[in-house]
This record gives C-alpha cells, structure tokens and sequence, in this order.
C-alpha cells in the first residue's frame, strides 16, 4: 500500500532515529510523548506531535487505545514501534492491524511464537536450529525444577518464558538454591510481563553473545546481514556492542546466518529482526531468543553493511522489496566491510554501581569527524528522569579495522561533554584502553573479571578537577541559556581554559 504518514510510537533516540528514516523516504512522522517529554527532540522534529499523558508509561507510552486514537486523528497509515514499549506486544500488532493500520514489524503470529520462549525453543528445534538442552515447557513448581535442574546437571538458569532484557532470570549453582531462585524469577517476571512462567536451561560456561541481523519481505526473500558482538554486558545489559566479532570466521557466519535465516523463516517472519546467539570457546553454538524489532545496537550493522535498516522497514511495511542486494535464498548473506563499534551513552553512575542519574543536561558537547556517528534524543536544556530508560545517546565509529575503529572511538568519547549529571563515559573509556578488550578476549563474564580495572572508583583529584570543570562550563554558560519553557537551549562556547582542564581531567581520572 501506499503510505504517506507514520506514527512513531516511542521516544527518545529511536523516535528521532525513525522519524530521520521517514523524511528519507518522503514520509510524514508524527511523534507522541508524555508530559515530562514535551520539550524533547523527537517531539519537535517530528512533523505533528500528540500528548498521550503523564509520565508513567501506562498512561502514555504503553496507552494502546491512546496511540490508535493518535494515529487515526493525524490521518497516519503506519505505526512504527521502535524498540522497547510496546514493540514486541503481539496485542499492539493486533490492535493496529483492526484499526486498519500497518504495523511497521513482523506479524503478530510471529511475535507471538517468539514471546513465548519455551514455544520458540520448539520452533527452533523443529527448523534445525540447536538450542540450549533445557525444558521444552514451563516449570510446574519449584519441585519440578529442582528434578529438571539434576538432570541438566548444575549450573543452570531459571528464565522466564515471556522474558526479555534480563528480567527473570537467575543462575542456579547447586540443588539448594533452586526453591529461592524460581520464586524469586517468578515474581520477578510477573511482575515485568504480567506472565510468572519459568522454564530451566543448562547454564554455558562463559560463552560470547553473538547475534545475526536478519531482513525479511513480504515477497519471501530472507537475508542475514552478519553479526554483532554483544558479549559486554551488565546483569544481561548489553554495554558496548561491535560488528563483526573477533570470534567469528566466513565459515562460522555463514553456519550462523544459515541458522538464522531459518529461525526467521521457521515463524514466517517479516521486518528487521534479531537472532540471538550463545557461542562457546570451542565454536558450538545455540539459540537463545529472537528479538521481533529493530535492536539498539542496529547502527553497527548499518556502518558494516551499509544499509539503513529503518528505511527498510518501511519499504517492507508499504509492500516493496527490499533493497538488500549481493545475496538472497536461505542463509542469504552479505559480507562486511570494515569494524563498528557502539557505546550506550547512559545517565548512569558507573562508579556506583550503574546507579541510574537525574537532572538537567546543563551543557553538551558532540564528537564527530570520520567514522564518528551520534544517535541521540537529548540536547542541552533536556531534564532526565527516572520515569524511562536512562539511555541518552548511541556513539557509533567504524573503521578500516577493529583498531582503527578503537581509536576511533577513544577519540570520540574524548571529545564528548556531558555536564549536569554522571553518564557511562568514563566507562567507556577505560574499556577502549583495556588489555583484554583490545586483544578482543571477551565473553559475557568479562565485566566481573575487568571490573576492578574499569569500574574502579577514580582518583578524588581526578573527581575534583572534573567538577570544577563542570562548574566552570556551567557559570560560563548561565547568561547564555534560554529558559527551559524554550524547544531548545543552545550549548556555550567553551574557552581554552575549560578545553584543556577537562582534557586534564579525563587523563587523571579516567585512565
């Protein structure tokens, strides 16, 4: 069909992100946002914008009724869901397609098939596709799992069936913890998906978290493009993300981009997707879940591969073939060119045990220059809450090589100014000049093994020099700011002064 207007039904970065792909593709976007966003980027950039209502994301950003309502005012043909929210609801799919909208993703079948972790794992087997040896069926009680549990033989890993993004999950190291862990996953998990269901899995000795980027028409043409390391990660968060993976030959992607490929087409999926993987040291591989929607960490692929994902939903969405070219059948794959790697940019404490931040962006500097790309839905001026995800921003650089793109990156977060609250950049930093993740030695327990070298609280000098550093910026640019009811608030010029004692700073605390 033809589209001309699409809903964009989130915030923050990927609201901007997927209201950038629109105007490329000639489209009209209309933003949403809750009263505390009113004066975020996304709302402005967006060509309408409709008040769905107050902060809490019940009321506003998980509204369905409210967001349908929204799409038929402005006169949209398309809701695009971004990620998180209400992306992966099989419900929101439904509701859309009745209201006679498109839903910019895979089907709600699909969806469904993939929510449903246990009804996933049986899909995978059935196509081919090697999971984890685990149960096929939710835990009865606790007593079931404890049996399951010895059978698998110790470790293992209690997860929720409607799970996602870390949330009801817990390692298991011996028969006595097995009672405390289900029920402490299982409230854990009705309380995130309304769904208390718990299956049991052999838990994997240090494996990497790899994942193969799928596309997928409505014409039948499935195409993987290549894998993203996203081993770094934080209580099952990932941190930092790169594309490819040191870890990964042209024969072991081709075998994954084969698994995937099926796994899409095993659930008749359409849209851009996400087949995660566990790859042990010894080069065996097993599903573990797939994410229905565009990933976070999507720009890496994007830099590789060289293809704009979001636009490619949308093209898919309006019934047009992909622009995907070089590869196409089963296992149809492309081939990198050069390294990415991404940071999430959180208002988070890492030297306080990522304890999530408020406050105003007081002032905010952006890098740039070759290779450097910034996805953000903040500008100075904006008042960060605790009401959503503390993601801030997405630094992106690509390189010939993986040390280039390094370089790259270190350069970049130098360069970056975030005054007003704490934010993963020093992090960040330390992890770019760490010994293990230049020789590219990780897997998911590489931030309990590093963590003393990169989450080290720095040097009280370091701290006070960054803070006078901060101030300093802050009293420079007090007279220059507009008030807060302004869209925007334009950053000050810094001086020579304040450049080279942030360098400073950065030097002393940070390595």
């Amino acid at each position: 069909m033809s589209l001309k207007r699409v809903l964009v039904a989130n915030r923050g970065e990927i609201a901007v992100r997927v209201i950038r792909a629109c105007h490329e593709e000639g489209l009209e976007a209309v933003a949403v946002y809750s009263e505390p966003d009113r004066l975020a980027p996304h709302v402005r950039d967006a060509d309408a914008a409709v008040l769905l209502g107050p902060a809490p994301s019940a009321e506003s950003y998980l509204a369905i009724p409210k967001l349908i309502a929204a799409a038929r005012a402005t006169g949209c043909q398309a809701v695009h869901p971004g990620y998180g929210f209400l992306s992966e609801r099989a419900a929101f799919a439904d509701a859309c397609v009745e209201a006679g909208l498109v839903f910019v993703g895979p089907p709600a079948g699909a969806i469904r098939a993939m929510g449903d972790k246990t009804e996933a794992r049986r899909r995978m087997q059935a196509a081919g596709v090697p999971v984890v040896p685990g149960t096929a069926a939710p835990l009865r009680d606790a007593v079931e799992g404890r049996r399951e549990a010895k059978r698998l033989g110790f470790p293992v890993m209690l997860k929720a069936v409607a799970g996602g993004g870390g949330k009801g999950m817990r390692l298991v190291g011996a028969e006595s913890e097995v009672e405390g862990a289900f029920q402490a996953a299982r409230r854990e998990a009705l309380k995130a998906f309304g769904d208390g269901s718990i299956y049991v899995e052999k838990y994997l000795e240090r494996p990497r978290h790899i994942e193969i980027q799928v596309l997928a028409d409505l014409r039948g043409r499935v195409v993987a493009l290549g894998e993203r390391e996203c081993s770094i990660q934080r209580r099952h968060q990932k941190l930092i993300e790169e594309s490819p993976s040191v870890a990964v030959s042209p024969a072991l992607r081709r075998r994954l981009s084969e698994a995937a490929t099926a796994a899409a087409g095993a659930v008749g999926y359409v849209s851009a997707g996400t087949i995660e993987f566990l790859l042990t040291p010894s080069g065996e591989f097993y599903f573990l879940e797939m994410n229905t929607r565009i990933q976070v960490e999507h720009p890496v692929t994007e830099l590789v591969y060289g293809v704009d994902l979001v636009r490619e939903q949308l093209r898919i969405a309006a019934g047009q073939p992909m622009r995907v070219h070089g590869a196409s059948g089963p296992g149809g794959q492309l081939h990198p060119r050069g390294h990415a790697i991404e940071c999430r940019i959180t208002a988070e404490d890492p030297f306080n045990d990522f304890l999530p931040a408020t406050g105003v962006l007081q002032y905010l500097r952006v890098p740039s220059g070759p290779g450097i790309r910034w996805d953000s839905g903040v500008e100075a001026g904006n008042e960060v809450t605790l009401f959503y995800d503390p993601l801030l921003a997405k630094l992106i650089a690509w390189g010939e090589t993986r040390e280039i793109a390094v370089q790259r990156m270190r350069r970049a977060l130098s360069e970056l100014v975030i005054v007003g609250l704490p934010t993963s950049q020093p992090f960040h930093l330390r992890v770019m000049d760490d010994s293990e993740f230049l020789k590219g030695e990780i897997d998911i327990t590489y931030l309990e093994r590093a963590s003393t070298r990169v989450l080290a609280a720095p040097p009280r000098a370091g701290v006070e020099r960054a803070l006078a550093v901060a101030a300093a910026v802050v009293a420079e640019g007090g007279r220059e700011r507009p008030p807060l009811s302004s869209l925007s608030a334009r950053p000050p010029q810094s001086n020579a002064w304040t450049q080279a004692a942030r360098l400073d700073a950065l030097r002393d605390g940070f390595e």
